[in-house]
């Protein structure tokens, strides 16, 4: 197992932590001397989580689609516990469509979800952060928002854009002492991957992204990616012509289509 070189007595804050990553991450970052505020929608799954970190994790249900809610959620953990050191925003949505039955209303909720309620989280914390001048924030993406697959336009679109956007941002807020990373996992079994009814390669366990998460963070890692030849395949498929490119996606079209 990875180990990380993280202070001790740090709080963070992880936003989706009622299951998968954001779950597994909690209580990883438990292990390592944090006090972890956790934020989902299901109140009662977080008090399961908090049950078994006595003290060292405290629930806090949001849902981040909520601008208000998000902030005064950030302003009230950091009443209870402290600056937020850390902060992995996890919370999302995953999806399959098909462009013959395209409903623009997934389209819709996935955004609202995926991209701006991550905005709202990035809003609330970053000012803090920034005025302390340090701080670490991960945003769970995704390897399908390397480039456009099959069945991935809207989901892969939506981590596409938190690639860029963390792009964009990382070189002004580095000055400013605080470190952003995008974290782009493949495929790790949860209860949003248990859903899949296709040959997953390379599948790993919340426990072991987390592994890398936390230990990603520890080295100020802009890109976290895992696993590693997931991440080779993707990248250097996103590289290949149009011509090559779609001759190879056009073998992942599901044959029930």
């Amino acid at each position: 197992m990875m180990m990380s070189s993280v202070s001790r007595s740090k709080i963070a804050w992880i936003t989706g932590a009622s299951s998968g990553i954001g779950r597994a991450l909690a209580l990883k970052l438990v292990g390592e001397g944090f006090r972890v505020a956790a934020s989902a929608r299901n109140a009662d799954a977080l008090a399961a989580l908090a049950s078994e970190a006595g003290d060292s994790i405290l629930a806090y249900p949001l849902d981040i689609t909520d601008r208000d809610a998000v902030k005064a959620t950030a302003a009230r953990i950091e009443a209870d516990l402290g600056p937020i050191q850390w902060a992995v925003f996890s919370a999302g949505n995953y999806l399959r469509e098909r462009p013959t039955a395209f409903d623009s209303e997934k389209l819709r909720q996935m955004v609202e979800l995926n991209i701006v309620g991550t905005g709202h989280c990035l809003e609330a914390v970053i000012p803090s952060m920034v005025a302390r001048g340090e701080g670490r924030i991960g945003l769970i993406a995704s390897v399908s928002g390397y480039t456009g697959l099959p069945g991935g336009g809207i989901y892969g679109g939506s981590k596409s854009m938190l690639i860029t956007l963390a792009e964009a941002m990382h070189p002004e807020l580095a000055e400013k002492g605080v470190t952003l990373s995008i974290i782009n996992p493949g495929f790790v079994k949860t209860p949003l991957t248990d859903k899949n009814d296709f040959p997953m390669p390379f599948l790993i366990t919340a426990e072991e992204a987390a592994d890398h998460i936390v230990h990603g963070m520890s080295k100020r890692r802009f890109e976290i990616a895992f696993p590693w030849q997931m991440v080779l395949i993707l990248k250097l498929l996103r590289r290949l012509p149009y011509g090559l490119y779609f001759a190879i996606t056009r073998k992942m079209l599901r044959k029930d289509r």
